[in-house]
């Protein structure tokens, strides 16, 4: 769990940053597009729609973008990116480095 809460503390970093891409829609849209706000990672929450699942995981497959699927719900997503009355089922980051570190934190969890 430390490892999850350290790549939870970078994604508030990057929404800080600003350097996310929050939602569904705008996530495909900038995998689609390519230039300089392409997210380089994806993170899903657990209970995210079927559909929205796959996707993502279309996408980002498609496009050679990582995936990780996190162990919060949408509700607890939008809450670590400072979206208090939302929900978010996911969310893309744009910084390589933020991106690297994230990562990194999750393949050690698992």
């Amino acid at each position: 769990m430390l490892q999850t809460e350290r790549a939870l503390r970078y994604l508030g970093l990057a929404a800080r940053a600003r350097a996310l891409v929050i939602g569904t829609p705008l996530i495909c849209t900038a995998l689609s597009q390519g230039k300089g706000k392409a997210p380089a990672l994806v993170l899903l929450a657990t209970d995210a729609s079927p559909n929205t699942k796959k996707r993502i995981a279309d996408r980002t497959a498609f496009y050679g973008v990582a995936l990780h699927s996190l162990p919060l719900s949408c509700a607890q997503l939008a809450h670590v990116i400072g979206k208090k009355e939302a929900l978010v089922a996911a969310v893309g980051v744009t910084d390589q480095n933020l991106a690297a570190a994230i990562g990194a934190a999750l393949s050690e969890n698992n």
